[in-house]
């Protein structure tokens, strides 16, 4: 495995530059591995992993933790035209058969086309239909929040960050803005982030 390039206050970095250091940082952490793996076996349409697995992982190799350290779940987006409830419960047990007791339950997978048909419902707030899984990530709660790997044929690491990198490299948590994000929402989110990474620094 080759050297991470180290991470400067001053100047930072370029996004080119921070998406090499995540792909060697991706690859020190075997769990997350495993899941790109797997999910890559599967050949899902238009995947990403998102979420926690990833820039936690970051976090976790800023501040000298484990790399599974407070990592909740891994989350799976993939884009099927099929937006029925069949077709994607069938690739969740697709899934969740690929995987051992100790990630079955971790590892959570959904298609992406189908989220406004169920988004409102659960939350309260319009979804607009999405066109591809990276559609997704502008959504987050957070710009930090807002990265997708996928671990391509040839072992590269493909990343998705409309916010950039910066947020995650600085561990820096603010509202998304581009979307209205409920002050009690942002606080629930980054509060359960900043309990596990007190390095976090959190602006409202």
């Amino acid at each position: 495995m080759s050297e991470a390039p180290p991470i400067p206050n001053q100047p930072p970095l370029e996004d080119d530059e921070l998406a090499q250091h995540l792909a060697v940082l991706i690859a020190g952490s075997p769990t997350v591995m495993q899941v790109l793996t797997t999910i890559r076996e599967l050949d899902l349409p238009d995947w990403r992993l998102f979420s926690g697995a990833v820039y936690q992982t970051v976090w976790n190799a800023l501040t000298d933790r484990e790399p599974d350290h407070g990592i909740k779940d891994y989350d799976i987006g993939y884009f099927d035209a099929d937006t029925s409830w069949e077709a994607e419960d069938a690739v969740i047990r697709r899934v969740a058969d690929a995987f051992g007791p100790a990630l079955r339950g971790k590892v959570e997978v959904r298609n992406q086309a189908r989220v406004h048909l169920w988004f409102s419902d659960k939350f309260g707030e319009d979804y607009p239909a999405l066109t591809c899984t990276d559609d997704a990530l502008p959504r987050f709660v957070c710009p930090a929040f807002a990265v997708g790997i996928r671990l391509e044929a040839d072992d590269s690491l493909t990343v998705s960050a409309p916010f950039g990198l910066q947020d995650v490299f600085t561990m820096r948590l603010r509202k998304n803005p581009i979307r209205d994000i409920p002050a009690v929402s942002f606080a629930r989110v980054t509060g359960s982030a900043a309990a596990r990474w007190p390095e976090l620094e959190v602006v409202d």
